[in-house]
């Protein structure tokens, strides 16, 4: 297992949530304040609990993976 499996497996469940975020109210005109404040709130939520730093190259490197 590599250093940054870690932050891979955050950044997978963060895309995770996301994806389901946006299927949700891709078929609505109208999102409200509180539905985006959740949605970011969970994000920060799955982004402060990884166990190590996320940087920029891992994101990079993460997404073209």
């Amino acid at each position: 297992m590599t250093e940054t499996a870690p932050s891979v497996t955050v950044i997978a469940e963060a895309l995770a949530v996301i994806d389901q975020a946006l299927s949700t109210m891709q078929h609505r005109e109208l999102v409200s304040s509180s539905e985006v404040s959740d949605l970011l709130l969970d994000l920060r939520l799955l982004l402060a609990t990884a166990p190590e730093p996320l940087v920029v190259e891992e994101l990079q490197v993460a997404s073209s993976v």
